[in-house]
């Protein structure tokens, strides 16, 4: 079956190019080395290198409810939510619906989360039953949201959220609880389907779902002790990361670990990272840089962490007194035979940073603060300027490049999430108790925007690619190590210039971190111009679960740093 996402414009176009098809097309055959043409990630962002820098555009002046968690869903919609017992929202629930004996109002009948509908820019309300405040979430194999945890009646509780076709789906409310409370704690899909729960407050252990029978359901992790300061904690949302073995990177504070979770035991340590804490309340943010795929060998991994705080700034906060932010990254190759910590500094301090993986490979950095922590009053000067960064750039000081600001600040309790066209969906920021929209320094922000990286700006419209077919699934499935072909076509006749295929597994994104983000380069098997506007490149999927676990991800091709709107296909 194909998934298939054409214009009536490309179909006009891909008509009258089957009429001018000549046998003077070129096909390369399968090879142990990609073709000459396609590079590697830092010559594939030659647009985005351009002078221009973005744009900012308000999409929802108010949806009601603050975007403090955000997940983007195989149907292109985006389940947004944020707590429960903050009072009232702006968002009446539908039919009368309420909620009852909550912990501030007696009867609550607005919603606190919602569905966004990226192709319309709408959104519904939904209803969660209990208290999601500083949770966490992944999308399962089968395209349905797991959202694990909260605050007071929400902290053992699992829910369910799975995209539907109508209008009729909302959460659900599983009967079955987690072992322990899960409060600030990050999720990760594994490569057998299952999701591990990793940490929380006072929570020093990690369980899974769904659990197996006659296992044990909690298992205890003493790192996660052993990386809580004083006071201030400075290990909660750990950063998880799926590596190419199967085993989790975990990250708390300034020190990571490999976790084998299948035999309960840390397999290597890290150096510590120079510098500042990373892990919440001193929040930075981390990606797991992009996997280049080849089917001779397996791919490296390479963790990227940005900003964070000193110790101590939290509780120098408290007393009004705010510290600059970190002005650092660290780059960790963890699958070296002896990783170090490689350092950089970015434009200025951030801390309480969104990092998304950008369809090209480039890495964006966006919202945040320059001084202070996490926590309500706990920051000032907030980061206007999105950043850039080309892992790929051989030069250090031209792998950052400032973009244009927002108007809008988002701070605490702010979220980012890539969008299928290549935006970026931002909205969020609540850096203090309740729906104060007055007589606070930074206001409740209801509103939604995004921003166009400069890959969208009309200058580039004629290199944007527009996939017109995946051919290869079966029964909407992709195997491993797979081959399947994409068809697309380009807005006019031009020599096809450099492009790669790649593949973004879509996000649970909250306080800083994108959960499950990953990005993979497709290795290509063979290339072909069907005619005068269309092209077809046929790449192999990933080779296991362990690179790519199992679920639904987005698929671009990026032809000179453009990319097209994704495809959605399904691994299995």
């Amino acid at each position: 079956m194909a998934f298939i996402n054409l214009s009536s414009l490309f179909s006009l176009l891909l008509l009258l190019s089957l009429f001018t098809l000549t046998s003077q097309f070129h096909r390369r055959k399968p090879t142990t080395t990609p073709p000459p043409f396609f590079p590697s990630l830092n010559i594939s962002l030659a647009a985005a290198t351009a002078p221009n820098g973005g744009q900012w555009t308000l999409l929802q002046k108010s949806i009601g409810v603050s975007a403090m968690h955000m997940q983007l869903l195989h149907n292109n919609k985006v389940v947004i939510f944020d707590r429960t017992d903050f009072g009232p929202s702006n968002l009446t629930l539908p039919d009368g619906k309420c909620r009852y004996n909550d912990e501030v109002l007696h009867q609550d009948c607005t919603a606190h989360s919602l569905l966004y509908d990226v192709a319309s820019n709408t959104f519904r309300p939904l209803m969660v039953q209990t208290d999601v405040w500083c949770s966490s979430g992944a999308v399962n194999s089968d395209g349905t949201l797991v959202q694990t945890g909260g605050y007071h009646d929400g902290d053992h509780k699992i829910r369910l959220f799975t995209p539907c076709l109508d209008e009729l789906c909302d959460w659900i409310e599983l009967q079955q609880n987690l072992t322990v409370q899960r409060w600030y704690s990050s999720d990760h899909i594994l490569p057998d389907g299952r999701i591990i729960v990793v940490g929380g407050r006072r929570a020093f252990s990690y369980e899974f779902f769904p659990t197996v029978l006659n296992q044990k359901s909690i298992f205890y992790f003493p790192f996660l002790k052993e990386t809580t300061d004083p006071k201030e904690e400075n290990n909660l949302y750990p950063f998880l990361h799926l590596l190419p073995d199967g085993n989790l990177f975990v990250f708390a504070n300034q020190r990571s670990v490999v976790l084998d979770y299948v035999n309960n035991k840390i397999v290597k340590e890290f150096p510590t990272i120079p510098g500042e804490k990373r892990t919440y309340p001193a929040t930075g943010s981390s990606v797991l840089l992009p996997l280049r795929l080849n089917p001779a060998a397996a791919p490296e991994a390479e963790v990227m962490i940005c900003g964070g705080a000193r110790g101590g700034a939290y509780m120098k906060a408290a007393k009004g007194i705010f510290v600059p932010a970190s002005k650092t990254c660290g780059r960790l190759r963890v699958t070296d035979p002896d990783p170090k910590w490689v350092m950089e500094e970015m434009p200025s301090g951030r801390v309480m940073p969104d990092m998304l993986l950008l369809p090209t490979g480039a890495v964006i950095i966006l919202n945040g603060a320059e001084k202070g922590t996490a926590g309500w009053e706990y920051a000032v000067d907030p980061s206007l300027n999105p950043v850039l960064y080309f892992p790929d750039e051989p030069d250090p000081n031209k792998r950052f490049t400032v973009l244009n600001p927002t108007p809008v600040a988002r701070m605490y309790h702010s979220a980012a999430t890539l969008l299928p066209d290549g935006r970026i969906l931002v909205g969020g920021s609540n850096p203090h108790r309740w729906y104060n929209f007055t007589d606070v320094r930074y206001p409740t922000e209801l509103s939604l925007e995004d921003f166009s990286p400069p890959y969208m700006d009309a200058v580039y419209s004629h290199l944007r690619p527009s996939i017109l077919s995946v051919e290869g699934p079966t029964d909407n499935f992709i195997s491993y190590g797979q081959a399947f072909s994409i068809t697309f076509s380009l807005g006019l006749y031009q020599p096809v210039g450099e492009y790669i295929v790649t593949m973004v597994a879509p996000s649970f994104t909250t306080h800083s971190f994108a959960m499950n983000q990953r990005l993979m380069v497709l290795y290509i098997v063979s290339a072909e111009q069907l005619s005068t506007f269309a092209y077809k490149v046929t790449v192999y999927a990933p080779a296991t679960a362990n690179v790519a676990p199992p679920g639904y991800y987005m698929v671009f091709v990026v032809h000179q740093g453009v990319p097209s709107y994704c495809a959605w296909i399904r691994m299995k």
